[in-house]
C-alpha cells in the first residue's frame, strides 16, 4: 500500500504560527527557483471603460442523451485594456483569442467533448470540480500533444454547479492559463431551473473570471521569475479578459457566478459601496442556506454565486481589497487593491421573482462512517515532505470509502488544497466550525500557515487501476513546482505503488 502521500494519522507534528514565520522566505525561493528581482511590470490604465465581455454559450448537439462540444485549443491577440487599443498582447484561448466559451449541460446527460490542440506544445484539458471517470479527467497523465485530438466523455453524475476547465500539463499549468486558457463549465439540474435564481444567461445571470495579469512594456503576459512567494501576480486586473469593463444592470436581482482564476492572487472581494450580497452557492454547487456577506474571499480556482441587489439608477464597483491572509508572508507579491467591473443599474429595473434555494439532496457524511483518515502536510515544495511524481502512486482508495482528510501547513505563505474528481465538506478549521462561506461543498479550499482543516469525502462511481486523480495546491506555480501528489481509487483499495508516466508529457517528474 503506497503511504507516502497519504499517511495515518497521528498527532499534530506541526509548528505554530510565531515559528513559522520565524524561518523566512529563503527556502522558498529556492524551492520555487525565483532567482533574481522581478521584472518591471508597466502599467496600461484603461482609457474609460468598455461593456464586459460575457463569454459565449459554447455550441453543442444534442442526440439521444448525448451533449456533444468542441473545443480547440490556439493562439491569438488580444485587446485586454479597455481604451486602448495599441496594446495589443499574445494570447492563448478555446475557439477564440482568449479564455474559452461557456459549455453547458443538464445532470444526468452524457457529455462528449472534442478537444484539439492547435497550440506548438503539448497540453491537457482539466474538468475542474467535475465527478467524472479519472481517464477523462484531463489531468497531466492525460495530454494532447501538438495538432492531436483527445475525447472526452462522461455523464453528468452531479448536481447544479458553476465548474471550470483548464489546462493541467505538469510543470507548464502556469503559463499556459496566465495566458488565456480557461472557461467556465455550468451544470444545470431540474431543481436548480425551478429555484427562481436569476437565469437568463449574460443578462441577469453573469459570469465572471476574474484574474490578473503582469504586463511588460510591450503589453506581453509575462511569467514572473522573481522573489516572491505566491508565483505571478499582477497589477491589471481583468474581468472576463478584459481591464476596464462596466455591466448595464437590468434588473433589480443580479447572479454573479465568480472565479478566482488567478494563477496566485487571493481575492477579498466586495463592493465599493460596502453593499451587503448573498452568497447561494460554493464549488460544488448552491447552498442548502443562504449566506449574507459584504466581502468574501476566494483563492485561487475557488467558485461563489451570489446574488446583488440593484434599486434604479445605482453605480457601484467589484473590487479586491488587499487580502488578510493571517501568519501569512507574500515576500514580493504586489497584492495592492483595484477594480474589477462597474454595475450601472438602468433607470427602471425589471423587478426581481421570488427564489428559494432547492432542498438539499446529498448526504453529508460524518467523520464516525470514516474508513480511514489520511493526513496531508503542505510545505514548499512538497506534499507530506516529497515532491510530485509522476510514476509514483501515492495513496490508494477503496471505491465507495469515505475518508477524512487532514490538511495542515507547516510553511510561511498561503497555500489551498484541490482534490479531483470529489466534492467534499469542511469539517473544522483549527478544531472550530468552518465560517459559513466554506460550509457547502467545495473542491478547492484555503489554507493558512499553521492551520489545520480537516475535509470530509466519498469516493463514488468511477475506479481505475492505472490512471490517477490529482490531489494539490492551486496556486499554480506551487502545482508546478511539484506540490501535488495523485490517488488511485479502484474497487478493493489495492493498487500498484508505481505507474508509466505519458511518453509525450512536457515538464518535470
Amino acid at each position: 500500500m503506497p503511504a507516502s502521500l497519504a499517511n495515518e494519522t497521528s498527532g499534530r507534528g506541526l509548528s505554530r504560527r510565531g515559528l513559522l514565520l520565524g524561518s523566512g522566505l529563503a527556502a522558498v525561493g529556492a524551492a520555487l527557483g525565483l532567482a533574481g528581482c522581478t521584472p518591471r511590470q508597466a502599467a496600461f490604465p484603461a482609457l474609460g471603460t468598455a461593456p464586459l465581455p460575457v463569454p459565449p454559450l459554447a455550441p453543442s448537439r444534442l442526440s439521444g442523451n448525448r451533449r456533444s462540444f468542441l473545443l480547440t485549443a490556439g493562439t491569438g491577440e488580444s485587446r485586454l485594456i479597455a481604451g486602448r487599443p495599441e496594446v495589443v498582447t499574445p494570447t492563448m484561448g478555446y475557439n477564440g483569442a482568449s479564455l474559452g466559451p461557456t459549455l453547458r449541460a443538464r445532470q444526468g446527460e452524457l457529455v462528449r467533448v472534442e478537444v484539439r490542440n492547435d497550440l506548438a506544445e503539448t497540453t491537457t484539458l482539466h474538468w475542474h470540480g467535475m465527478h467524472l471517470p479519472a481517464a477523462m479527467d484531463g489531468g497531466p497523465h492525460t495530454p494532447i500533444a501538438a495538432g492531436r485530438t483527445r475525447t472526452a466523455e462522461w455523464q453528468l453524475r452531479q448536481p447544479a454547479a458553476t465548474l471550470w476547465y483548464h489546462p493541467h500539463p505538469h510543470g507548464q499549468t502556469e503559463a499556459q492559463v496566465l495566458n488565456g486558457l480557461a472557461g467556465l463549465f455550468i451544470v444545470d439540474d431540474d431543481a436548480s431551473l425551478r429555484s427562481g435564481l436569476p437565469s437568463e444567461y449574460g443578462v441577469d445571470d453573469l459570469p465572471l473570471i476574474l484574474q490578473d495579469r503582469f504586463l511588460d512594456a510591450t503589453g506581453r503576459i509575462v511569467r514572473v521569475e522573481g522573489d516572491n512567494a505566491l508565483g505571478t501576480i499582477g497589477g491589471t486586473l481583468l474581468a472576463n479578459g478584459v481591464s476596464g469593463t462596466h455591466v448595464e444592470v437590468t434588473a433589480a436581482l443580479l447572479r454573479l457566478r465568480l472565479l478566482n482564476g488567478c494563477s496566485g492572487r487571493f481575492l477579498d472581494l466586495r463592493f465599493a459601496d460596502g453593499r451587503p450580497f448573498t452568497l447561494v452557492g460554493t464549488d460544488g454547487g448552491l447552498l442548502g442556506d443562504p449566506v449574507e456577506l459584504d466581502r468574501l474571499l476566494l483563492s485561487p480556482g475557488e467558485r461563489a454565486e451570489i446574488l446583488v441587489r440593484f434599486r434604479p439608477g445605482d453605480r457601484t464597483v467589484l473590487r479586491t481589497e488587499r487580502p488578510q491572509l493571517p501568519g501569512t508572508a507574500v515576500g514580493g507579491a504586489d497584492l495592492t487593491p483595484g477594480d474589477f467591473v462597474e454595475f450601472r443599474a438602468a433607470g427602471s429595473l425589471r423587478p426581481s421573482a421570488p427564489w428559494r434555494l432547492p432542498t438539499e439532496r446529498r448526504t453529508v457524511p460524518s467523520a464516525a462512517q470514516a474508513a480511514r483518515t489520511r493526513s496531508f502536510e503542505l510545505r514548499m515544495p512538497f506534499i507530506n515532505g516529497r515532491p510530485m511524481d509522476l510514476n509514483r502512486i501515492d495513496a490508494v482508495v477503496r471505491l465507495g470509502d469515505t475518508e477524512v482528510w487532514e490538511v495542515t501547513s507547516s510553511d510561511v505563505m498561503a497555500h489551498n488544497f484541490h482534490v479531483h474528481d470529489v466534492q467534499f465538506r469542511v469539517l473544522d478549521i483549527d478544531g472550530a466550525a468552518p465560517p459559513a462561506e466554506l460550509a457547502g461543498w467545495k473542491d478547492t479550499v484555503p489554507v493558512l500557515p499553521g492551520q489545520r482543516l480537516r475535509l470530509i469525502m466519498r469516493f463514488e462511481d468511477y475506479a481505475d487501476d492505472r490512471v490517477p486523480y490529482m490531489v494539490h495546491c492551486h496556486l499554480l506555480r506551487h502545482e508546478d513546482a511539484g506540490m501535488m501528489g495523485q490517488f488511485l481509487v479502484t474497487a478493493d483499495g489495492t493498487g500498484p505503488e508505481r505507474i508509466d508516466s505519458p511518453h509525450d508529457h512536457d515538464g518535470h517528474g
